[in-house]
């Protein structure tokens, strides 16, 4: 699967992880811990004694001790110690498929076999980072990207907040291409009664969106009165082919509003898509047609376009 092309986030970078964590990556299960050294370390879950689940264990000696029979692990996956055979060596044969990881974005992420490229990057954006998350959706990772690029659901869908009943018309605008082939919209406008956390009134806000990868994007807005400068990413971690983890972070000029209320807004937008998002049928993303399309959807058809050019496979059908 051309999925493996990718680096996918994992968890927040700086997690405490007092001891080890079950996830789903690609419909596999791992095991999320930390050596004695703070080392994170990403590892099959399942040992390779009797298949017992590694994450059901705990951390002994800066090593990751199976619950069945205590066999112990290091970061790299090798077998450090069979408690019932004290002083043997055990065989590389022993080993547990480590999954490498690599630090971006404040997440960890990881490489399911050989990724190509590497995480996203970032120009442009404010200083100021806030990540918020991981939110577990029922829905498949390529639908919750689809809805962050979508750009006629505000009315409906956060009426009050980001869209105006009044006001739910979509202006013309238009698509275009990174030399990656990327789908972009350089500028959108769109008419927001409440467009962040300490907007005072409803104004009309400049939106760039940009797909960054098959299973992230950014988009940056600006109220045309002035204000903060906000840019926004998704970066969706694919758990199972209709099940995903999110995580949103948030870049902006403000430097005085608390994180407090800057998360508890982003919380509210986010707790409005779910369910709407949890409830669309089929999860995965249809690619080769079976929903209308209108012509304020231009980006969403861009957006699936380039999912079948990148070969993506795994949240869609």
């Amino acid at each position: 699967m051309k999925e493996i092309d990718w680096w996918w986030p994992v968890a927040l970078a700086d997690d405490a992880l007092q001891g080890p964590v079950a996830l789903k990556l690609f419909d596999q299960p791992v095991v999320l811990w930390r050596d004695a050294h703070g080392r994170p370390a990403l590892l099959a879950d399942q040992c390779p004694h009797r298949g017992a689940r590694l994450s059901m264990g705990r951390l002994e000696g800066g090593a990751l001790q199976c619950p069945y029979h205590g066999w112990r692990f290091d970061a790299d996956g090798r077998c450090v110690a069979i408690p019932a055979q004290p002083g043997f060596t055990p065989p590389d044969s022993s080993r547990v498929q480590r999954l490498p990881l690599r630090e971006a974005h404040g997440l960890l992420w990881a490489d399911v076999g050989g990724a190509v490229h590497t995480p996203p990057e970032l120009s442009g954006v404010a200083a100021r980072r806030l990540i918020y998350g991981p939110f577990d959706t029922a829905t498949s990772a390529p639908r919750a990207v689809e809805n962050f690029l979508d750009t006629s659901h505000f009315a409906f869908v956060h009426e009050g907040w980001l869209g105006d009943l009044q006001h739910p018309e979509v202006p013309p605008y238009e698509v275009t291409h990174t030399a990656d082939g990327r789908p972009v919209i350089e500028r959108y406008l769109a008419w927001q009664p409440r467009a962040s956390a300490t907007a005072a009134g409803g104004d009309w806000v400049e939106y760039r969106y940009e797909v960054l990868n098959p299973y992230a994007a950014l988009l940056t807005k600006r109220s045309q009165a002035g204000g903060p400068q906000d840019s926004y990413t998704i970066w969706a971690c694919p758990t199972t082919a209709e099940s995903c983890r999110l995580w949103f972070a948030q870049y902006t000029t403000d430097e005085q509003t608390p994180d407090q209320v800057l998360l508890d807004f982003q919380v509210t937008i986010f707790s409005q898509d779910q369910p709407v998002l949890e409830s669309q049928r089929p999860k995965r993303l249809p690619l080769s047609g079976g929903e209308a399309m209108g012509a304020a959807d231009r980006l969403s058809a861009a957006y699936r376009r380039y999912l079948k050019h990148c070969g993506i496979t795994h949240g869609v059908c």
